[in-house]
Protein backbone atom coordinates (compact mmCIF):
# COMPACT_ATOMS: atom_id res chain seq x y z
CA UNK A 1 0.00 0.00 0.00
CA UNK A 2 1.52 3.31 -1.13
CA UNK A 3 0.01 6.82 -1.06
CA UNK A 4 0.77 10.47 -0.29
CA UNK A 5 0.67 11.73 3.28
CA UNK A 6 -2.58 13.62 2.73
CA UNK A 7 -4.32 10.33 1.92
CA UNK A 8 -3.09 8.03 4.73
CA UNK A 9 -5.92 6.96 7.10
CA UNK A 10 -5.77 8.78 10.42
CA UNK A 11 -4.46 8.74 13.05
CA UNK A 12 -1.06 7.80 11.68
CA UNK A 13 2.61 8.19 12.45
CA UNK A 14 4.61 8.92 9.29
CA UNK A 15 8.40 8.70 9.48
CA UNK A 16 10.26 10.82 6.93
CA UNK A 17 13.14 8.59 5.84
CA UNK A 18 14.98 11.41 4.11
CA UNK A 19 15.02 13.47 7.32
CA UNK A 20 16.01 10.38 9.31
CA UNK A 21 18.93 9.66 7.00
CA UNK A 22 20.07 13.29 7.10
CA UNK A 23 20.29 12.98 10.90
CA UNK A 24 22.21 9.72 10.60
CA UNK A 25 24.74 11.28 8.23
CA UNK A 26 25.41 14.04 10.74
CA UNK A 27 25.88 11.50 13.53
CA UNK A 28 28.24 9.46 11.36
CA UNK A 29 30.31 12.57 10.62
CA UNK A 30 30.52 13.37 14.33
CA UNK A 31 31.57 9.89 15.40
CA UNK A 32 34.21 9.70 12.70
CA UNK A 33 35.60 13.14 13.54
CA UNK A 34 35.59 12.46 17.30
CA UNK A 35 36.72 8.85 17.11
CA UNK A 36 33.83 7.65 19.28
CA UNK A 37 30.98 5.19 18.90
CA UNK A 38 27.32 6.21 18.72
CA UNK A 39 24.42 3.93 19.64
CA UNK A 40 20.67 4.33 19.13
CA UNK A 41 18.79 4.78 22.40
CA UNK A 42 15.78 2.57 21.70
CA UNK A 43 13.76 4.09 24.56
CA UNK A 44 13.20 7.07 22.25
CA UNK A 45 12.78 5.44 18.85
CA UNK A 46 12.19 1.70 18.43
CA UNK A 47 10.83 1.55 14.89
CA UNK A 48 12.84 -1.53 13.98
CA UNK A 49 11.72 -1.37 10.36
CA UNK A 50 14.30 1.43 10.15
CA UNK A 51 17.07 -0.46 12.00
CA UNK A 52 18.75 -1.66 8.78
CA UNK A 53 19.07 1.99 7.71
CA UNK A 54 20.23 3.13 11.15
CA UNK A 55 22.73 0.27 11.32
CA UNK A 56 24.48 1.58 8.21
CA UNK A 57 25.49 4.71 10.09
CA UNK A 58 25.60 3.92 13.83
CA UNK A 59 27.46 1.32 15.89
CA UNK A 60 24.48 -0.46 17.42
CA UNK A 61 21.76 0.06 19.99
CA UNK A 62 21.30 0.52 23.70
CA UNK A 63 18.44 -0.77 25.82
CA UNK A 64 16.71 -0.08 29.14
CA UNK A 65 15.78 -3.67 29.90
CA UNK A 66 15.40 -7.17 28.54
CA UNK A 67 12.78 -6.54 25.87
CA UNK A 68 14.61 -3.62 24.29
CA UNK A 69 17.83 -5.63 24.53
CA UNK A 70 16.18 -8.49 22.66
CA UNK A 71 14.91 -6.09 20.01
CA UNK A 72 18.37 -4.63 19.49
CA UNK A 73 19.90 -8.11 19.38
CA UNK A 74 17.37 -9.39 16.86
CA UNK A 75 16.98 -6.39 14.59
CA UNK A 76 20.09 -4.15 14.79
CA UNK A 77 23.55 -5.01 13.56
CA UNK A 78 26.46 -3.93 15.74
CA UNK A 79 26.92 -3.62 19.48
CA UNK A 80 24.09 -4.22 21.93
CA UNK A 81 24.23 -2.44 25.31
CA UNK A 82 21.86 -2.31 28.27
CA UNK A 83 21.42 -0.23 31.40
CA UNK A 84 18.67 -0.72 33.98
CA UNK A 85 18.29 0.76 37.48
CA UNK A 86 17.67 -2.82 38.65
CA UNK A 87 17.76 -6.20 36.91
CA UNK A 88 15.43 -9.11 37.61
CA UNK A 89 17.31 -12.27 38.72
CA UNK A 90 15.42 -14.48 36.27
CA UNK A 91 16.41 -12.26 33.32
CA UNK A 92 20.09 -11.58 33.98
CA UNK A 93 21.47 -14.66 32.20
CA UNK A 94 19.53 -13.90 29.02
CA UNK A 95 20.67 -10.28 29.19
CA UNK A 96 24.29 -11.36 29.55
CA UNK A 97 23.89 -13.74 26.61
CA UNK A 98 22.79 -11.02 24.18
CA UNK A 99 24.42 -7.79 25.45
CA UNK A 100 28.00 -6.66 24.86
CA UNK A 101 27.89 -4.12 27.70
CA UNK A 102 25.79 -4.63 30.83
CA UNK A 103 25.75 -1.50 32.97
CA UNK A 104 24.74 -1.65 36.61
CA UNK A 105 23.21 1.16 38.64
CA UNK A 106 24.65 0.26 42.05
CA UNK A 107 27.39 -1.71 43.72
CA UNK A 108 24.75 -3.99 45.21
CA UNK A 109 23.57 -4.97 41.71
CA UNK A 110 27.18 -5.38 40.62
CA UNK A 111 27.83 -7.56 43.66
CA UNK A 112 24.77 -9.68 42.94
CA UNK A 113 25.13 -10.18 39.19
CA UNK A 114 28.53 -8.94 37.99
CA UNK A 115 30.50 -12.19 38.24
CA UNK A 116 27.76 -14.20 36.50
CA UNK A 117 27.49 -11.67 33.67
CA UNK A 118 31.26 -11.60 33.19
CA UNK A 119 31.39 -15.40 33.12
CA UNK A 120 28.73 -15.58 30.40
CA UNK A 121 30.34 -12.80 28.38
CA UNK A 122 33.74 -14.48 28.53
CA UNK A 123 32.26 -17.67 27.09
CA UNK A 124 30.87 -15.51 24.26
CA UNK A 125 34.30 -13.93 23.73
CA UNK A 126 33.14 -10.54 24.98
CA UNK A 127 35.81 -8.57 26.84
CA UNK A 128 35.38 -5.40 28.89
CA UNK A 129 31.59 -5.67 29.08
CA UNK A 130 30.79 -4.72 32.70
CA UNK A 131 29.95 -1.10 33.55
CA UNK A 132 28.64 1.01 36.42
CA UNK A 133 26.56 4.15 36.21
CA UNK A 134 28.00 7.12 38.09
CA UNK A 135 26.24 10.25 39.34
CA UNK A 136 28.41 13.38 38.99
CA UNK A 137 25.83 15.39 40.98
CA UNK A 138 25.88 18.14 38.36
CA UNK A 139 22.44 19.35 37.29
CA UNK A 140 22.33 21.23 33.97
CA UNK A 141 18.62 21.22 33.12
CA UNK A 142 15.33 22.70 34.28
CA UNK A 143 13.03 19.67 34.03
CA UNK A 144 13.22 17.97 37.45
CA UNK A 145 11.47 14.85 36.15
CA UNK A 146 14.40 14.29 33.74
CA UNK A 147 17.24 15.26 36.10
CA UNK A 148 19.22 12.20 37.28
CA UNK A 149 21.46 14.48 39.35
CA UNK A 150 18.68 15.92 41.52
CA UNK A 151 18.99 15.37 45.28
CA UNK A 152 17.57 11.98 46.18
CA UNK A 153 18.06 10.57 42.68
CA UNK A 154 18.09 6.77 42.43
CA UNK A 155 20.22 6.86 39.27
CA UNK A 156 23.97 6.29 39.50
CA UNK A 157 26.57 6.05 42.25
CA UNK A 158 27.90 9.27 43.78
CA UNK A 159 31.64 9.78 44.20
CA UNK A 160 31.40 9.42 47.96
CA UNK A 161 29.60 6.08 47.76
CA UNK A 162 31.87 4.95 44.93
CA UNK A 163 35.05 5.49 46.96
CA UNK A 164 33.57 3.85 50.03
CA UNK A 165 32.50 0.74 48.10
CA UNK A 166 35.82 0.33 46.29
CA UNK A 167 37.72 0.56 49.56
CA UNK A 168 35.45 -1.93 51.30
CA UNK A 169 35.18 -4.43 48.42
CA UNK A 170 38.10 -4.14 45.98
CA UNK A 171 36.93 -7.32 44.24
CA UNK A 172 33.93 -5.37 42.91
CA UNK A 173 36.23 -2.74 41.45
CA UNK A 174 38.12 -5.53 39.69
CA UNK A 175 34.91 -6.55 37.89
CA UNK A 176 34.47 -3.15 36.28
CA UNK A 177 35.50 -2.39 32.70
CA UNK A 178 33.80 0.97 32.14
CA UNK A 179 31.83 3.85 33.60
CA UNK A 180 28.59 5.41 32.39
CA UNK A 181 26.81 8.68 33.07
CA UNK A 182 23.61 10.07 31.62
CA UNK A 183 22.60 13.52 32.84
CA UNK A 184 21.41 15.48 29.80
CA UNK A 185 18.01 16.00 28.16
CA UNK A 186 17.62 17.84 24.84
CA UNK A 187 20.78 19.86 25.55
CA UNK A 188 23.70 21.42 23.71
CA UNK A 189 27.34 20.46 24.13
CA UNK A 190 28.02 23.25 26.65
CA UNK A 191 25.99 21.21 29.16
CA UNK A 192 28.20 18.22 28.42
CA UNK A 193 31.30 20.36 28.96
CA UNK A 194 30.03 21.38 32.41
CA UNK A 195 29.12 17.78 33.25
CA UNK A 196 32.51 16.47 32.17
CA UNK A 197 34.23 18.93 34.52
CA UNK A 198 32.28 17.38 37.38
CA UNK A 199 32.96 13.84 36.16
CA UNK A 200 36.70 14.48 35.96
CA UNK A 201 36.80 16.22 39.31
CA UNK A 202 34.96 13.41 41.11
CA UNK A 203 35.82 10.30 39.09
CA UNK A 204 38.92 11.22 37.10
CA UNK A 205 41.20 9.20 39.36
CA UNK A 206 39.17 6.09 38.59
CA UNK A 207 39.09 6.74 34.85
CA UNK A 208 42.88 6.65 34.86
CA UNK A 209 42.98 3.07 36.18
CA UNK A 210 44.12 0.37 33.76
CA UNK A 211 40.97 -1.75 34.06
CA UNK A 212 38.67 1.08 32.86
CA UNK A 213 38.47 0.71 29.08
CA UNK A 214 35.48 2.87 28.17
CA UNK A 215 33.38 5.86 29.22
CA UNK A 216 29.74 6.03 28.13
CA UNK A 217 28.43 9.62 28.11
CA UNK A 218 24.80 8.57 27.77
CA UNK A 219 22.14 10.41 25.83
CA UNK A 220 20.37 13.75 25.79
CA UNK A 221 22.85 15.18 23.26
CA UNK A 222 20.78 17.12 20.66
CA UNK A 223 23.52 16.60 18.08
CA UNK A 224 21.38 17.00 14.95
CA UNK A 225 19.64 20.19 16.09
CA UNK A 226 20.49 23.16 13.87
CA UNK A 227 22.12 25.23 16.63
CA UNK A 228 24.03 22.36 18.27
CA UNK A 229 27.77 23.00 18.68
CA UNK A 230 29.09 19.80 17.15
CA UNK A 231 32.71 20.95 17.10
CA UNK A 232 32.69 21.41 20.87
CA UNK A 233 31.33 17.87 21.26
CA UNK A 234 34.06 16.52 19.02
CA UNK A 235 36.74 18.39 20.97
CA UNK A 236 35.39 17.13 24.31
CA UNK A 237 35.33 13.51 23.19
CA UNK A 238 38.83 13.69 21.71
CA UNK A 239 40.18 15.27 24.90
CA UNK A 240 38.70 12.50 27.07
CA UNK A 241 40.05 9.78 24.78
CA UNK A 242 43.52 11.28 24.81
CA UNK A 243 43.66 11.94 28.57
CA UNK A 244 42.25 8.64 29.80
CA UNK A 245 42.93 6.24 26.89
CA UNK A 246 39.32 5.04 26.88
CA UNK A 247 36.76 4.28 24.20
CA UNK A 248 33.92 6.81 24.29
CA UNK A 249 30.27 6.01 23.64
CA UNK A 250 27.33 8.36 23.04
CA UNK A 251 23.73 7.16 23.20
CA UNK A 252 21.44 9.73 21.55
CA UNK A 253 17.79 8.95 21.00
CA UNK A 254 16.11 12.17 19.92
CA UNK A 255 19.07 13.20 17.75
CA UNK A 256 18.57 10.11 15.59
CA UNK A 257 14.95 10.83 14.66
CA UNK A 258 14.68 14.56 15.46
CA UNK A 259 12.17 16.32 13.17
CA UNK A 260 11.80 13.10 11.19
CA UNK A 261 8.17 12.23 11.76
CA UNK A 262 4.54 13.37 11.70
CA UNK A 263 1.38 12.47 13.55
CA UNK A 264 -1.42 12.92 11.04
CA UNK A 265 -4.85 13.52 12.54
CA UNK A 266 -8.35 14.45 11.39
CA UNK A 267 -10.72 16.95 12.99
CA UNK A 268 -13.84 15.09 14.13
CA UNK A 269 -15.87 17.95 15.60
CA UNK A 270 -15.73 21.53 16.90
CA UNK A 271 -17.28 22.82 20.13
CA UNK A 272 -17.35 26.15 21.94
CA UNK A 273 -17.10 26.94 25.64
CA UNK A 274 -16.74 30.40 27.23
CA UNK A 275 -15.51 31.87 23.97
CA UNK A 276 -13.00 29.11 23.29
CA UNK A 277 -13.17 27.30 19.97
CA UNK A 278 -12.18 23.68 20.53
CA UNK A 279 -11.21 21.07 17.95
CA UNK A 280 -11.79 17.40 18.74
CA UNK A 281 -9.22 15.23 16.96
CA UNK A 282 -8.87 11.50 16.38
CA UNK A 283 -5.38 11.81 17.89
CA UNK A 284 -4.79 12.23 21.61
CA UNK A 285 -2.10 13.78 23.77
CA UNK A 286 -2.70 11.20 26.49
CA UNK A 287 -2.65 8.23 24.13
CA UNK A 288 -0.46 9.16 21.18
CA UNK A 289 2.00 11.84 22.41
CA UNK A 290 2.20 11.50 26.20
CA UNK A 291 5.14 13.92 26.52
CA UNK A 292 2.66 16.73 25.85
CA UNK A 293 1.19 16.09 29.30
CA UNK A 294 4.27 14.66 31.00
CA UNK A 295 6.87 17.35 30.32
CA UNK A 296 4.65 19.45 29.52
CA UNK A 297 5.36 20.10 25.87
CA UNK A 298 3.65 21.92 22.98
CA UNK A 299 4.30 19.94 19.78
CA UNK A 300 4.95 21.85 16.56
CA UNK A 301 2.04 21.85 14.11
CA UNK A 302 2.43 22.44 10.39
CA UNK A 303 1.02 25.75 9.05
CA UNK A 304 0.00 27.03 12.48
CA UNK A 305 1.00 29.80 14.87
CA UNK A 306 0.75 30.73 18.51
CA UNK A 307 -2.66 31.58 19.94
CA UNK A 308 -3.80 34.91 18.48
CA UNK A 309 -0.98 35.08 15.94
CA UNK A 310 -3.21 34.13 13.01
CA UNK A 311 -6.86 34.87 12.26
CA UNK A 312 -8.43 31.75 13.80
CA UNK A 313 -7.40 30.38 17.21
CA UNK A 314 -8.41 26.95 18.50
CA UNK A 315 -7.77 24.76 21.51
CA UNK A 316 -6.78 21.31 20.24
CA UNK A 317 -8.12 18.34 22.15
CA UNK A 318 -9.19 14.76 21.58
CA UNK A 319 -12.17 12.42 21.72
CA UNK A 320 -11.05 10.75 24.98
CA UNK A 321 -12.97 11.32 28.20
CA UNK A 322 -9.92 12.85 29.96
CA UNK A 323 -10.73 16.50 30.58
CA UNK A 324 -7.06 17.38 30.53
CA UNK A 325 -6.38 15.72 27.19
CA UNK A 326 -5.39 19.08 25.72
CA UNK A 327 -2.64 19.41 23.13
CA UNK A 328 -2.47 23.21 23.17
CA UNK A 329 -3.71 26.45 21.65
CA UNK A 330 -2.90 27.09 17.99
CA UNK A 331 -3.93 29.63 15.38
CA UNK A 332 -4.52 29.25 11.63
CA UNK A 333 -5.00 31.48 8.60
CA UNK A 334 -8.38 29.91 7.87
CA UNK A 335 -11.31 28.38 9.69
CA UNK A 336 -10.74 24.72 10.60
CA UNK A 337 -13.68 22.37 10.01
CA UNK A 338 -14.55 18.71 10.67
CA UNK A 339 -12.79 16.56 8.09
CA UNK A 340 -9.73 18.79 7.91
CA UNK A 341 -6.31 17.21 8.48
CA UNK A 342 -3.60 18.48 10.78
CA UNK A 343 0.05 17.44 10.80
CA UNK A 344 1.94 17.45 14.11
CA UNK A 345 5.68 17.56 13.51
CA UNK A 346 8.67 15.98 15.30
CA UNK A 347 6.51 12.99 16.16
CA UNK A 348 8.95 10.14 15.52
CA UNK A 349 10.48 10.48 18.98
CA UNK A 350 8.90 9.34 22.27
CA UNK A 351 5.57 8.67 20.54
CA UNK A 352 5.39 5.09 19.25
CA UNK A 353 7.38 3.93 22.30
CA UNK A 354 5.00 5.59 24.78
CA UNK A 355 1.57 5.35 23.21
CA UNK A 356 -1.33 3.51 24.81
CA UNK A 357 -4.98 2.53 24.24
CA UNK A 358 -6.69 4.40 27.09
CA UNK A 359 -10.45 4.65 26.40
CA UNK A 360 -9.99 2.05 23.69
CA UNK A 361 -8.35 4.63 21.45
CA UNK A 362 -6.89 3.14 18.30
CA UNK A 363 -3.12 3.04 18.03
CA UNK A 364 -1.98 5.07 15.01
CA UNK A 365 -0.77 3.07 12.05
CA UNK A 366 2.94 3.43 11.26
CA UNK A 367 4.05 4.57 7.81
CA UNK A 368 7.36 5.50 6.23
CA UNK A 369 7.74 8.22 3.60
CA UNK A 370 10.47 8.20 0.95
CA UNK A 371 12.19 11.19 -0.66
CA UNK A 372 9.45 11.34 -3.32
CA UNK A 373 6.77 11.79 -0.68
CA UNK A 374 5.36 8.30 -1.20
CA UNK A 375 4.15 6.67 2.03
CA UNK A 376 4.29 2.92 2.60
CA UNK A 377 2.38 1.18 5.38
CA UNK A 378 4.65 -0.53 7.91
CA UNK A 379 2.17 -1.64 10.58
CA UNK A 380 -1.57 -1.26 11.14
CA UNK A 381 -3.27 -1.79 14.50
CA UNK A 382 -6.83 -2.77 15.27
CA UNK A 383 -9.23 -4.06 17.90
CA UNK A 384 -7.22 -7.21 18.56
CA UNK A 385 -4.19 -5.13 19.54
CA UNK A 386 -6.34 -3.35 22.10
CA UNK A 387 -7.97 -6.53 23.39
CA UNK A 388 -4.75 -8.52 23.70
CA UNK A 389 -3.32 -5.94 26.10
CA UNK A 390 -6.17 -6.75 28.47
CA UNK A 391 -7.46 -9.92 30.08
Amino acid sequence: MCMKIDKVPTPAYVVDEQALENNLRILQQVKEAAGCKILLAQKCFSMFAEYPLIGKYLDGATASGLYEARLGHEEMAGENHVFSPAYRPEEIEEIAAICDHVIFNSFSQLRRFGAKVKEIQQVRGIAHGIGLRINPECSTQEHAIYDPCAPGSRLGVTAEDFARAVEAEPQLWALLDGLHFHTLCEQNSDALAKTLQAVEQKFGCWLQKDNIHWLNMGGGHHITRADYDRQLLIDLVKAVKEKYAVEVYLEPGEAVALNAGYLVTEVLDTVKNHGANILLLDASAACHMPDVLEMPYRPPLKDSGEAGEKAYTYKLSSCTCLAGDIIGDYSFDREILPGDRLYFEDMAIYSMVKNNTFNGMALPAIWKMDDNGDCTLVKKFGYQDFKERLS
